[in-house]
């Protein structure tokens, strides 16, 4: 799964980065160092009316457009890349409405036999921010009428780097790819495969990212090793 992630770059290096002429007008948006599920992150989408290309802040938590529970349901943050082309609560977004979350990097906890899970940061080994999969929705919440906009993010297998603590990590696109993703096709299936692990990095961090409060930069630490 994929549950925390970094967006501490300036919403303009994103843009520039992605080289999609990405229109934003966010350049005070503070940064995320350990950015969580119900909070606003950047994700940029496609209007295929207009061809524009934006970068806004979306809630992180899917509620599909058709939800009638007033609290908008299970909000989950992860799709299943076997799976989102089928279930009813993605299929339609997925179809119809990707997305990308541009990261700095994103954090996976390794589960050890009688301690605590210790937390791991991924990104990319130039330190170049990478495009995270994902689908959202714009759901009208009952009560309030007003209109909020959700997003998930996709997982795949892990790679050869991230299966060492997880067997899922989030879906990243490569640079070639954006277009294809945003785009109309109804089921880029196969650009959903897990990103080379020689382009990446991981080190364990402070489990002070446990807590999404802590949302400074998170301190790397020493590798555990165990006892012989």
């Amino acid at each position: 799964m994929c549950g925390r992630v970094i967006q501490s770059s300036g919403p303009l290096r994103y843009a520039i980065v992605d080289g999609m002429g990405v229109r934003e007008g966010l350049h005070n948006y503070p940064p995320r160092w350990n950015g969580a599920p119900s909070q606003d992150l950047l994700v940029i989408r496609r209007n295929h009316a207009a061809g524009e290309i934006s970068l806004d802040p979306l809630r992180w938590g899917l509620i599909p457009y058709w939800c009638d529970d007033p609290k908008g349901g299970r909000k989950p943050i992860n799709a299943k890349c076997e799976t989102v082309r089928d279930l009813p609560t993605f299929r339609e977004a997925y179809r119809r409405r990707r997305c990308i979350v541009p990261v700095d990097g994103f954090f996976e906890w390794k589960a050890i036999k009688g301690r605590i899970r210790q937390p791991y940061a991924i990104a990319m080994q130039d330190g170049a921010p990478f495009a995270i999969a994902g689908i959202w929705e714009n759901w009208k919440e009952p009560a309030s009428g007003e209109w909020i906009r959700t997003f998930a993010i996709i997982t795949t297998d892990a790679n050869e780097l991230v299966a060492d603590i997880h067997d899922r990590m989030p879906l990243i696109l490569a640079p070639d790819d954006y277009a294809r993703w945003l785009g109309e096709e109804a089921d880029p299936r196969h650009l959903m495969r897990p990103f080379p692990a020689g382009l990446m990095r991981m080190w364990p961090i402070s489990t002070r990212v446990n807590k999404p409060e802590n949302d400074d930069p998170i301190e790397p630490i020493e590798e555990a090793t165990d006892a012989a």
